[in-house]
């Protein structure tokens, strides 16, 4: 996740287009980073093909959306997306635009399904992160990166949020977390367990006193860490703790952490005999979930993850775990 607004050039015959596109879009409150990065790539792959006149043909939509090789089905349905969204646009401005199928994805062979982290190893993992020792490139990471860890799972954090944490955002003292612009635009607070607050008054007193808009946890240059860098210690926490890597986009993944917390929280929930007519709604808002459908994908998970507890979850939450219909 990026604070920073991508700002596109756009030079085609459709570029004046494009960029109200995207100005409507932001005004609306979405970020529109990613989209507006394949908007630029669309736009001057529309000057390749020396498009002269404010229309989108069939043939032009159909050439740039075709799958490329070694594409995966996931890149081109966002290509696809974004094209759809704008040529909806183009339309409704009554301009002569192809609107693209979404049958034009390719298929996927397998849904995807998140590795969930056991609780023993998520223990393992912030045990090995304590053992963390600084490095001439990484001073702080040893003070830094079991924090970091803990928020990830202890509160389903993305680590995007968790990056881009400033001063101004943690307050130690009413234990509460500001999330700002989250992945859907929308601020969020979160308040994490008693103990961890204690873990992070400890760090920021380790750290001494910073401006309020210092980032929570710095890079040795005063930015925010990469995600690329952190991910790279995770990898080498597995490897510590022998846990099994499946290869790129397989996981373990860094996102899993959070997969982890909803999955155990929301067992934990089952076992305790909780309401979860109640809970859900909580733990969405908690996760920063755009809707429940978000947070009921976790109920699925338990149920296949932990097969004995499927008639108790049946008898008491039928109503709440919608059946997957299988095509």
């Amino acid at each position: 996740m990026s604070n920073r607004e991508f700002k596109a050039q756009f030079q085609s015959a459709l570029g004046s287009l494009l960029e109200q596109f995207v100005r409507e879009k932001r005004a609306c409150g979405y970020p529109y980073n990613g989209t507006a990065r394949i908007l630029a790539q669309f736009d001057r792959f529309l000057c390749d093909e020396a498009l002269s006149q404010c229309e989108l043909p069939r043939s032009i939509n159909r050439k740039w959306l075709a799958k490329r090789p070694h594409e995966s089905a996931g890149t081109q349905w966002q290509r696809i997306c974004a094209v759809r969204q704008f040529a909806k646009y183009m339309c409704r401005l009554g301009y002569s635009a192809d609107v693209p199928e979404r049958s034009l994805a390719a298929k996927c062979g397998t849904s995807f399904s998140p590795r969930i982290p056991t609780q023993a190893e998520v223990q393992q993992l912030l045990h090995a992160a304590d053992q963390l020792t600084p490095t001439a490139h990484s001073p702080l990471r040893h003070l830094i990166m079991p924090e970091v860890f803990r928020l990830l799972y202890g509160c389903g954090f993305r680590l995007g949020e968790v990056l881009h944490l400033r001063m101004a955002d943690v307050d130690l003292d009413q234990g509460i977390l500001t999330v700002r612009k989250g992945k859907f635009g929308k601020d969020r607070l979160v308040p994490p367990a008693l103990s961890l607050v204690q873990r992070l008054q400890k760090y920021a007193k380790s750290m001494g006193d910073r401006p309020a808009d210092a980032y929570f946890f710095p890079s040795p240059s005063g930015g925010p860490l990469s995600l690329g860098g952190v991910y790279a210690v995770f990898r080498q926490l597995l490897l510590r703790c022998k846990i099994g890597h499946a290869g790129r986009g397989k996981g373990p993944r860094i996102h899993d952490l959070r997969h982890g917390f909803a999955c155990h929280a929301l067992l934990r929930w089952c076992r305790e005999g909780a309401d979860l007519n109640a809970k859900l709604p909580v733990l969405s808002t908690y996760m920063g979930h755009r809707s429940l459908a978000g947070t009921q994908h976790y109920l699925h998970l338990i149920v296949e993850l932990y097969p004995q507890i499927t008639a108790r979850t049946n008898a008491a939450f039928g109503d709440v775990i919608p059946r997957r219909i299988k095509l």
